[in-house]
């Protein structure tokens, strides 16, 4: 291990040199100068939007280097380092054998040696890893979803806290906020040109993820966690773990405002009766309220052989638009048909996930924070408080969510670890985790 390097307990900021590009003496906010430039990159699970965040890293700035990596699994970890280590920056990937750290606490292994730290695990660690991340005065970049309960949302916003005062950037993997076309879009919607948001309705329709069968040898714990996505305690549901970037659009288009309440629908009945499907419901509808009588809808499906779609169209007091993030397609129009604004076809679509890591970057070189923690936090309670409603049929406040008690973490995660029944709404409490 480089001794020399071995503790960071603060990220790099840089001081440029005038007349030329070299930089000298990165300072870690009153701890010792360091006398190179490079800014030392820790991944947190490795699977694969962790390795892509890796090397979107890798390329947002020549002086990162991929310093740490720990993952649940030693066959993921080795299969993201062979795969980092066949990129353009290979030479960068610098992660020794004794910076390769498994299990599910190898964050705190990973944390005294590098600068950045990329969150990219199962989402119901992420709370705790952003809360060790943020006191140990690490620059961030966080996965989404960053929470999947309540209990989680609350520990998530006193991380957000916290790395604001400590002045640590904190960049989210809400990524159609990095998008060119979005970002224009919804700024000639917060500028007025369909008036007043009145309604919003978005859809996130898909086939079910990847599974994994039962292996010889995998404890309860092990069978799960490989099936993350299918375990409402480890993923939140899939409208908590894959349509809450839709419904961070919903979030981003209202302003930021808070929902009063929200009603929901869902159910499971295309998923196959196997071990690895897990508890999870394959359809959800959402419909948030806000103050002063906007509404937003949110439809998400995972179901084979079905029509999939993932698009937004915004009601206002002027007109309506339309958000075709995949085609890409981006208008407004009057009420007459008038196209009144539209992203040109020829226009900058930059490589969203790229942008992420190219802003958190260049806040460290710039020696300026940034957090993107209070939307990152708030668009996640809104699809926990839609889950919330969709399992136990009761109309949930936004109030309700923020600050209750609902942990969907077991008590314990020796063997056995069973799986919970799929709730019926109607017969489980507010907020049931179906275990």
């Amino acid at each position: 291990m480089d001794n020399a390097h071995s503790s960071r307990r603060t990220f790099v900021k840089s001081a440029a040199i005038a007349g030329g590009a070299a930089l000298l003496n990165p300072t870690l906010g009153g701890a010792p100068a360091r006398h190179d430039d490079r800014i030392r990159v820790g991944l947190i699970g490795c699977g694969g939007r962790g390795t892509g965040a890796a090397a979107q890293a890798l390329a947002a700035d020549k002086g990162v280097v991929i310093w740490a990596m720990a993952d649940a699994f030693r066959d993921r970890l080795d299969s993201s380092l062979a795969s980092l280590g066949k990129s353009e920056s290979s030479d960068r990937v610098q992660v020794a054998a004794e910076r390769q750290f498994i299990g599910v606490d190898a964050i705190d292994q990973v944390l005294p040696l590098v600068d950045v730290v990329l969150l990219c695990s199962t989402p119901s660690f992420r709370p705790a890893q952003l809360a060790k991340a943020v006191a140990a005065g690490k620059n961030i970049f966080c996965e989404k979803p960053v929470c999947v309960d309540s209990v989680g949302y609350q520990s998530v916003r006193e991380s957000v806290r916290m790395a604001r005062e400590k002045n640590l950037s904190l960049v989210s993997g809400f990524c159609w906020r990095s998008s060119s076309p979005e970002r224009a879009m919804v700024g000639e919607i917060h500028g007025g040109r369909l008036g007043e948001v009145v309604g919003i309705t978005a859809t996130y329709l898909t086939s079910p993820l990847g599974t994994r069968p039962r292996q010889p040898g995998w404890s309860d714990f092990d069978f799960q966690l490989r099936n993350w996505q299918h375990f409402n305690w480890l993923s939140g549901d899939h409208l908590v773990e894959q349509a809450v970037h839709s419904i961070d659009k919903i979030n981003w288009v209202m302003g930021g405002r808070h929902p009063v309440k929200c009603t929901a629908l869902g159910s499971r009945f295309c998923r196959e009766d196997k071990p690895e499907f897990g508890d999870i419901y394959d359809n959800f509808t959402v419909v948030y309220e806000y103050e002063h009588g906007p509404r937003a809808t949110m439809i998400a499906r995972q179901q084979p052989n079905c029509y999939n779609d993932n698009t937004d169209w915004i009601t206002g007091t002027k007109g309506y638009g339309w958000i075709n993030g995949w085609a890409p397609t981006h208008w407004i129009k009057d009420y007459s048909g008038q196209t009144l604004w539209a992203y040109p076809k020829d226009g900058p679509t930059p490589n969203m996930y790229q942008v992420e890591h190219d802003t958190l970057f260049k806040s460290i070189r710039d020696g300026r924070s940034i957090n993107e923690g209070e939307f990152m936090a708030d668009s996640c309670l809104m699809a926990i408080m839609g889950r919330m409603s969709a399992y136990t049929g009761r109309q949930v406040t936004w109030e309700e969510a923020a600050t209750g008690s609902e942990s969907l973490t077991p008590a314990s995660l020796a063997d056995p670890l069973p799986v919970g029944k799929v709730p019926h709404p109607g017969s489980a409490p507010t907020g049931s985790a179906a275990s």
